[in-house]
């Protein structure tokens, strides 16, 4: 079983104008030999990983070669998105393939919910000592 490494809460803009402290995790994203730092917001409230506009371009994605339509709802509705994958190096983890809704948008973070970060690793919030801790899932 690895050990899990521990992540503190960082600080970033919640709402417009006030700022919070939110479980922001420092990844490296890479594809077709392209690879960027990035922070995500982990979400266990969002359904799918969602990737801004912004991000697929720094990794060099061309939005109109990619042909895979996502439909997203609550306040993606309306959105245009595509799916994308993606490899992901978190901490001092193997890099994982994860899935994305590449959004036209960049009104949003970088978020990483259910589908698929929360099926790769494991997180445990202690919010109160704000920090939390991040591992492979066992069945890996």
């Amino acid at each position: 079983m690895t050990e899990p490494e521990q992540f503190p809460y960082l600080e970033r803009e919640t709402f417009p104008g006030q700022e919070g402290l939110v479980p922001l995790i420092p990844s490296t994203l890479s594809r077709d030999g392209n690879s960027i730092s990035v922070q995500g917001l982990l979400d266990t409230g969002a359904a799918v990983n969602v990737l801004p506009h912004d991000v697929g371009v720094r990794l060099g994605v061309d939005w109109d070669s990619q042909t895979f339509p996502i439909n997203l709802t609550g306040t993606f509705e309306g959105v245009e998105a595509r799916g994308l994958l993606v490899k992901a190096t978190v901490g001092k983890f193997a890099p994982v393939a994860l899935a994305f809704a590449w959004t036209k948008s960049d009104a949003h973070p970088l978020l990483l919910g259910q589908i698929n970060f929360f099926q790769e690793f494991d997180v445990c919030f202690f919010r109160s000592r704000l920090s939390f801790n991040v591992a492979p899932c066992n069945s890996r």
